[in-house]
């Protein structure tokens, strides 16, 4: 909303010294957002007169036309003779009154003027433009041409009002009722703590049985309609100058008289209104709901498809308007013709929500229908409709009509209960409750009672809805910057949760093992799913989908954390970053297996175990997973030797380093999943009571995953479930013992089938070996043909001690051949050389 300050002063009588900055510091600190303060022809300098032109020559010697003519411009050039200028335009005869620059002036970006020649002849000044002035788009599109009752000679700088400040307001959505000057001026009259003239306390005629018959079919989408007829309009008649200027600072384009009239009472009182050519309106005015395909020309030219829930303004041929949208062609005041005498002027009320709607169903965004959806005073429309009355009858010599059309729909004005001391609570100062009643007072609300108020809220703030929206007036009235800054105490907590303990000990640990932490939005494409391989019945392809994504090509959760890494490695890997080692923690989404509505949940109070509980089982299943992938270089070469590239190892790797953080062992065999190469893919698996659950896989990717997405050769990758490894976590993990007694360590190679796992190898030999068992590591692998070719050796080293002796050589010995007979009994397997 553009407001200039000089008609701001015409309902506050604000001091004479105070400036657009100061009005702007006021209104922002009463909770107005004034983004900036414009300053019109501040750098604006004259002699900058009236002129008639006396004669035109026209010089056709040149590639374009010029004319070289004399205007009369009184004693503004201290001679009293005509002035000389030479002028390109063409929107101009003799005898018309224009505007004249003359030599010593600066126009409006430090455009000095001074007498020079061109085109053969001395240019004495200039006949300027809108443009020129600094006054914006006025429709003409060339010089302006003023009036002819304007006196030659008379200074244009105060005639065109080129001088002044407008304040450009970021209106928010709750605050409707300032779209309007009056709005604007009353919180500048609370402001500075001085009167307000109201421009809509108008003496307005009562409704009578002779006004232009309407009907309103849809008293829930329109609760008011006022019509007003005005006859006898000068056809000729046009906006006088301070009506276009005041329109132009505002932000609108002049148009004509009747259209001109009635934007500017919308700006005045915030009251959209439209005016109808009565000689081309049939019948009754009604107000209904489109039917689904109805057409409907707009003022813009183009022919709409109507939807049901439209509402549209009628005659006895159908649709002749959108409902304060906008208005048809078929009714329009055309003045290029000359021939509208007669207007009936709409001054309406229609539904927020039905307006904000139909703007958005037919991308038709329009001053009326911004007005509309924020809130526009239903008790504004008569007085509106007064108003645009009284200027047409003033200003285009018509005649108001006795007949006077009001159709209301009853309603009661919304009260709200409050305790006087609200505002306090919520701003944390002691207000009092006269300060409280004086504020509400202020911005229009009648107040009744003591220690509990009983306010009526004013019909132009429909914001106004509960206690706290009071309380909100009071505390911004009184100034937020003088709201104590005070620090919450909140109650002593337990500190970190273990799952939130676990997941700041996995980040530092994958952080510290070199990868990279890469977060991602957590949205997908279904098409991901079919590109990594997954089966049709797969857990991971049943997904939640958002109404309203961000974007239509991911409009789903993520069940997994490979998408988002996959692509962060591909693009930083297409940006020139080869070697990479990425990792993420975050929520994945499953939907629950019964589907439930969330309720709302209560404002006015703590809600209840219950009322939570309710809206977690609606909530989707979201586990924490931590997944990492890797491309390049794992170990750079140098001087220090030979680097190597990343591998399945490595992802592995990965996963114990997460094992080990949740202090739980990692069962990790041969596994087929998915995007995973079925060769090189480890299925992660641990116990929890005592039942094997695998949490996650880790390996390289398939090579036809990796075409399909763009990711560079051998990229691997891991994603394990951190809940369900924490449900294996025997707690915090333990620092290890540091034992006094020396390590026995004993060499076993075993051979067994390639079908074996070393992983039930593995844990073979823990349970064999017993307590003394302090490791085991697999330290080599070794087929050949002497072995057969279907079978490998293992070799392991374990490492015995006792916490309270030296081993012997005996007791390793025992606990070894211990290991081996169970490696034996389960997997077959063989000591190498027996």
């Amino acid at each position: 909303m553009r407001v200039p300050l000089s008609w701001l002063r015409e309902y506050v009588d604000l001091p004479a010294t105070e400036t657009g900055r100061d009005v702007q510091a006021k209104l922002i600190s009463a909770g107005l957002e004034v983004e900036t303060v414009e300053p019109l022809g501040a750098d604006l300098k004259g002699p900058l007169v009236v002129g008639q032109v006396l004669t035109i020559e026209e010089l056709t010697e040149f590639k374009k036309p010029i004319r070289f003519c004399t205007v009369a411009v009184g004693t503004a050039n201290g001679t009293g003779e005509p002035q000389e200028i030479v002028c390109g335009a063409r929107n101009f005869a003799v005898g018309d009154k224009v505007v004249v620059v003359l030599p010593g002036a600066v126009l409006p970006g430090n455009f000095a003027i001074a007498a020079r020649k061109t085109y053969g002849k001395t240019s004495h000044g200039m006949i300027c433009s809108g443009d020129e002035l600094g006054m914006g788009d006025d429709g003409s599109g060339g010089i302006i041409v003023l009036p002819p009752e304007v006196e030659v000679g008379t200074d244009a700088i105060e005639l065109l009002q080129l001088v002044d400040e407008v304040l450009d307001i970021a209106v928010t959505p709750d605050r409707g009722y300032a779209l309007s000057m009056r709005g604007v001026a009353r919180e500048t009259a609370i402001a500075y703590g001085l009167p307000l003239r109201d421009p809509a306390l108008l003496d307005v005629p009562a409704p009578n049985a002779f006004g232009y018959p309407v009907q309103v079919s849809d008293p829930m989408g329109c609760d008011r309609f006022t019509a007003r007829t005005v006859t006898g309009l000068d056809p000729d008649a046009h906006s006088p100058i301070w009506l276009r200027r005041r329109l132009q600072k505002a932000g609108m384009r002049p148009i004509s008289l009747a259209v001109d009239i009635t934007n500017y009472v919308m700006l005045e009182l915030g009251q959209p209104l439209h005016a109808y050519d009565r000689s081309r309106v049939q019948g009754t005015i009604g107000v209904r709901r489109a039917e689904q395909g109805e057409k409907l020309t707009t003022l813009d030219g183009v022919k709409r498809t109507l939807n049901a829930e439209d509402l549209v303004i009628t005659d006895d041929r159908g649709p002749i308007g959108l409902a304060g949208v906008m208005g048809g062609a078929n009714t329009e005041i055309d003045d290029t013709e000359g021939t509208t005498t007669e207007v009936v002027v709409e001054a309406a009320h229609f539904d927020a929500i039905s307006i904000a709607r139909t703007a958005r169903r037919h991308k038709l965004a329009s001053e009326a229908s911004k007005r509309f959806e924020r809130g526009v005073d239903p008790q504004a429309a008569s007085a509106a409709a007064q108003r645009t009355v009284d200027l047409l009858v003033l200003l285009a010599g018509g005649t108001a009509d006795a007949g006077v059309t009001e159709v209301i729909a009853p309603s009661a004005p919304h009260t709200i209960t409050i305790p006087a001391n609200h505002p306090d609570k919520v701003a944390g100062v002691d207000y009092g409750r006269e300060t409280v009643v004086r504020r509400l007072q202020q911005v229009g609300c009648d107040v009744y009672g003591q220690d509990e108020l009983i306010v009526t809220v004013p019909s132009w703030r429909p914001d106004l809805t509960d206690p706290n929206d009071l309380a909100e007036e009071v505390i911004r009235l009184e100034g937020y910057e003088n709201l104590p800054s005070t620090l919450p105490k909140p109650p002593a907590g337990l500190g970190l949760t273990d799952r939130q303990r676990l997941h700041r000990r996995v980040g530092r640990a994958l952080a510290g093992a070199g990868y990279v932490e890469t977060p991602n939005y957590p949205f997908m494409g279904e098409q991901v799913l079919d590109q990594f391989g997954l089966a049709g019945d797969d857990p991971n392809r049943k997904v939640v989908k958002l109404v309203n994504p961000l974007s239509d090509e991911e409009p789903a959760l993520r069940t997994t954390l490979l998408p988002g890494l996959l692509q962060a490695l591909r693009r930083n890997d297409g940006r020139g970053s080869h070697d990479l080692a990425l990792f993420e923690t975050g929520l994945v989404f499953h939907p629950r297996a019964e589907l439930r509505v969330a309720g709302r949940l209560p404002v006015d109070r703590r809600p209840t175990d219950e009322e939570i509980a309710s809206l977690t089982a609606a909530l989707p299943v979201q586990p924490r997973h931590a997944a990492v992938v890797l491309a390049g270089a794992r170990e750079q070469a140098g001087w220090w030797g030979k680097g190597r590239p990343a591998d399945w190892a490595d992802a592995i790797e990965a996963a114990r380093i997460l094992a080990r953080e949740a202090g739980t062992e990692l069962l990790v065999r041969s596994g087929q999943y998915g995007p995973w190469h079925p060769g090189r893919c480890a299925e992660l698996a641990v116990v929890v009571d005592g039942t094997q659950r695998v949490v996650g896989h880790a390996g390289e990717l398939h090579p036809r995953v990796l075409k399909a997405l763009g990711l560079p050769a051998r990229t691997c990758a891991m994603e394990l479930d951190l809940d369900v490894l924490e449900e294996a976590s025997s707690g915090h993990p333990k620092g290890p013992k540091i034992s006094t007694f020396p390590v026995a360590t004993q060499d076993v190679a075993l051979v067994v089938d390639k079908a074996v796992p070393h992983a039930d190898v593995e844990a073979a030999l823990r349970e064999g070996a017993g307590e003394l068992l302090e490791s085991v590591r697999l330290f080599d692998e070794y087929e050949s043909e002497q072995l057969g070719g279907d079978r490998k050796s293992l070799a392991y080293a374990l490492r015995f001690r006792a916490d309270d002796r030296t081993l012997t050589v005996d007791e390793a010995s025992a606990a070894r051949d211990a290991a081996v007979a169970l490696a034996s009994e389960r997997t077959g397997a063989v000591l190498r050389g027996a």
